[in-house]
Formats: C-alpha cells, sequence, structure tokens
C-alpha cells in the first residue's frame, strides 16, 4: 500500500504516533500537523514570515500544491531525525516505486503513465489533506501549553467527528470518526462506529458536516484568549476595536 501511495510505511508509522503524541499541543508542533501560528506569534512574526505564513495557508497552496509536494518530493527524502528503519523505508519505497513506474512507462508510454498518476495523486493527495485539514482544523478545537495540554481532552476536542455519507464514510474508511480514533489509535478503523456508538461521551462530540466542514477554509489563528481558531478578517476587526 505505501508504494501504491507514494508513502514510506515505517517513517509513516513513526510520524503518525509522534502526531497522536502531541496532537494540540502547542509546545510541540510540526509533526504531522498544518502549521498553525498563534495570534500572538503571528503578531510578533517579521513581514516575511507573515507571508509565508498567508501562502502556506492559501486553500490553493493547501489542496492543491501541498499534496504534490508532499507526496513527490518530501516523502522521497529521509527524515534526519529518523531512526534507520525508517530512512530504510524510504529508499525501499522510492525503488520499488521506481520499478513500478517503469514497468508502467513500459506498457502504456510515459506521458501516459505521468498524465495517469498526477492525476491520481492530485485527486488522491487533496482528498487526504482535506480530512486531515478538517480534522483538526476547525473553530472549537484544541490547543494547550505543555502544563496543561490533556491527552483524552486533545483527543476529545482536538479531533472532530466529520459526519460523512455513507458511501464516503466506507471509502474513507470511517475516519471521520477522528475523535475515536485519536482515543485510541490501536482500534480497527471497522470498529470505530461501534465505539461511538457505545458511550453517550462520544456522542456529545458535535459533528462536522460537509457543509459545515467548509467554514473551516477561513480559520488561520489559534485565539489563546477566546479558544478558538480565527481568520485574518476576524483579527483585523478584533485590532480595529481594540481587542487584540
Amino acid at each position: 500500500c505505501g508504494v501504491l501511495t507514494f508513502t514510506p510505511y515505517f517513517r509513516w508509522r513513526w510520524q503518525h504516533a509522534r502526531h497522536h503524541a502531541s496532537s494540540g499541543n502547542l509546545d510541540r508542533r510540526g509533526v504531522g500537523d498544518i502549521w498553525t501560528l498563534t495570534v500572538q506569534e503571528y503578531l510578533d512574526a517579521s513581514r516575511w514570515r507573515r507571508f509565508s505564513y498567508r501562502v502556506v495557508r492559501n486553500p490553493a497552496v493547501l489542496f492543491i500544491i501541498g499534496p504534490l509536494v508532499q507526496l513527490l518530493v518530501i516523502e522521497r527524502v529521509p527524515s534526519g531525525s529518523g531512526r534507520a528503519r525508517e530512512r530504510h523505508s524510504v529508499w525501499w519505497t522510492n525503488l520499488a516505486i521506481l520499478v513500478m513506474a517503469a514497468g508502467l512507462v513500459t506498457v502504456f508510454g510515459w506521458i501516459n503513465y505521468l498524465l495517469i498518476q498526477l492525476i491520481i495523486v492530485l485527486v488522491a493527495g487533496s482528498a487526504g489533506v482535506w480530512l486531515f485539514y478538517v480534522q483538526h482544523q476547525f473553530e472549537g478545537t484544541y490547543w494547550a501549553h505543555s502544563g496543561d495540554w490533556d491527552y483524552v481532552a486533545a483527543a476529545l476536542q482536538g479531533s472532530s467527528y466529520y459526519k460523512l455519507p455513507r458511501v464516503l464514510q466506507w471509502f474513507s474508511g470511517n475516519i471521520g470518526f477522528h475523535h475515536i480514533h485519536h482515543l485510541n489509535p490501536s482500534i480497527p478503523n471497522y470498529y470505530l462506529e461501534p465505539c461511538h456508538r457505545s458511550s453517550p461521551l462520544f456522542q456529545q462530540v458535535q459533528p462536522l458536516t460537509p457543509l459545515s466542514s467548509l467554514k473551516a477554509l477561513s480559520y488561520r489563528l489559534w485565539d489563546e484568549s477566546g479558544q478558538r481558531l480565527i481568520g485574518f478578517c476576524q483579527l483585523r476587526e478584533a485590532r480595529a476595536t481594540g481587542s487584540h
């Protein structure tokens, strides 16, 4: 599966574990998450850093350019902080992808192969990034500093319940029950929905729908005072009224 999805398995497993151990922790950002600044960090940032942040958080970059860069470039290069197993998984996956690509080019020609493969990577990558984005980037999500950070709160409050139509729920492997997945990542995907239904505690999590999740496109910064994500327009309004 790692070869077909252009994702080295052991490197992905390592980063996935780190993401679960640090999700929602303001002091441990940077692994398996979307670049998120607090309001104060953004206001204190240099002009170049603000510009870079706006570019990275632009929907066209996040959902079109970003997935291509992630799958075709970043996933092809071993991480310097990874162990030998993670680094080797990158090289072995790259070799397997090269062999697979060579075989397909021999059969279909390199133009047809590139056209089909790039479309697949773009569509699948964009869908995957969108799912990951709305799973943590919603208005009432959870962020806290290490001293106040709580694993259960980060799972139930900082991970969304994305209520998808049944067909999309099946195709996405029930990952819309992300609050359950973050509470215990060892639960198989086919048990996520039964777990959600098993306790009133889980059902208290406010669901996101495909329509309501579109609001997430405007969220850019974490407002520590209001404990919510806000957009640049909201920041300008708050500064105009003296709130920030």
